[in-house]
């Protein structure tokens, strides 16, 4: 279990004695009461009974002269465990976190806010829904979420949300306020939305985005498939796309929201072409059929979709049905764009017909 020296605590001697006070159980009991954690969400944490959780808090009280929970809160705040603003200390390099003890029983520790945009844009804290607002404050959110490496200026916020159509005033700082009032931390009095000279952004370490978790995933994928693990490359792929939940930022608007929607949407078909190539090396063709079909009913004008559903009816011995879907996309190509298939396209059927031929024994002249 790691110590209180595992933190960036405030500077002092005073705090240093008030956490030598405690032992290693104790100091992790006092982090995640600070963190605004129930007595069961710490006994979960930490794969400790209740009872014992309790008799932690206890001895915490008694050897810190705190009188009840709400000092204990207090207590952890003024000892630097928990940083007013910005959540949970984050440990100095090479530290273990104090909560590592659910990862040592093999349960991945839970972060404080989940944001989803990749589909209506929604909320859970400790894995309840929250009322994050009207659209416009939703499209606030979702901006913040969509920028997790930097501050958002006031004026980017509305220039991302309202664009031309730009308010004024102090529509953003209040819908800020209503933001951190209902996605603040638990017990504590604090939001899980900072702000410095720069502006705003969501507080590093106890907020995931789904658009964050969908490229760990992918990256997680990637090196699988390079480590020679292509089932495991596949079922990442496939965690990543679960992720979707319809039409990215649904109903938001606003010309981020617009541009977001548009680029989302394509990662997603990117993941879906990624996973299909490599279910066709694994010779599972049926349900690359089934995917990519779905897909190309969704996406009736790309092209490299289409191209890659011919090549898995063709893998599938389904010729006619692969050279069908060639004939679909040219007519939709001409109808919608007034344009002729790509080359990517039309290599596609000059194989098909190829490998036709060949193994109809007339070799290459009937092809041309």
């Amino acid at each position: 279990m790691t110590s209180t020296t595992a933190f960036q605590g405030h500077p002092g001697a005073a705090t240093s004695a008030a956490l030598t006070a405690l032992t290693a159980h104790e100091r992790d009991v006092l982090y995640a009461l600070g963190c605004g954690l129930a007595d069961s969400e710490i006994a979960d944490t930490l794969a400790l009974p209740e009872h014992v959780v309790a008799g932690h808090l206890r001895r915490v009280l008694t050897k810190l002269g705190l009188r009840d929970r709400a000092a204990a809160i207090v207590h952890a705040f003024d000892c630097g465990l928990v940083v007013p603003g910005q959540g949970p200390r984050r440990p100095r390099a090479g530290a273990a976190s104090p909560l590592s003890a659910r990862q040592r029983t093999g349960r991945a520790c839970d972060p404080w806010l989940r944001i989803s945009v990749l589909g209506p844009v929604r909320a859970w804290r400790a894995g309840r829904s929250v009322d994050i607002g009207p659209v416009r404050q939703q499209a606030v959110l979702a901006a913040l979420a969509l920028s997790p490496e930097r501050s958002v200026s006031r004026q980017e916020l509305l220039d991302a949300v309202w664009g031309m159509e730009s308010p004024g005033g102090n529509v953003v700082p209040v819908y800020v306020y209503r933001l951190r009032k209902n996605l603040r931390l638990g017990e504590c009095p604090d939001s899980v939305i900072r702000y410095d000279r720069y502006g705003y952004r969501l507080v590093r370490g106890v907020v995931e985005v789904d658009v964050a978790r969908v490229e760990d995933l992918v990256t997680a994928a990637g090196a699988a498939e390079r480590a020679g693990e292509l089932p495991e490359a596949v079922r990442l792929c496939a965690r990543a796309l679960d992720l979707f939940r319809g039409e990215p930022l649904a109903g938001l608007p606003g010309p981020l929201a617009e541009l977001e929607r548009l680029r989302l949407v394509e990662r997603r078909v990117a993941l879906v072409q990624r996973k299909a190539t490599w279910q066709l090396r694994l010779g599972r063709v049926a349900e690359t059929i089934a995917e990519l079909s779905a897909l190309a009913r969704e996406q009736p004008l790309n092209e490299p979709v289409a191209a890659l559903l011919m090549r898995a009816l063709e893998r599938g011995g389904r010729r006619a049905e692969a050279l069908s879907v060639f004939d679909r996309a040219r007519r939709r190509l001409a109808d919608d764009l007034g344009v002729a298939p790509g080359e990517l396209l039309r290599r596609a059927r000059w194989e098909i017909l190829r490998e036709g031929a060949a193994g109809s024994g007339h070799g290459r002249a009937d092809v041309a």
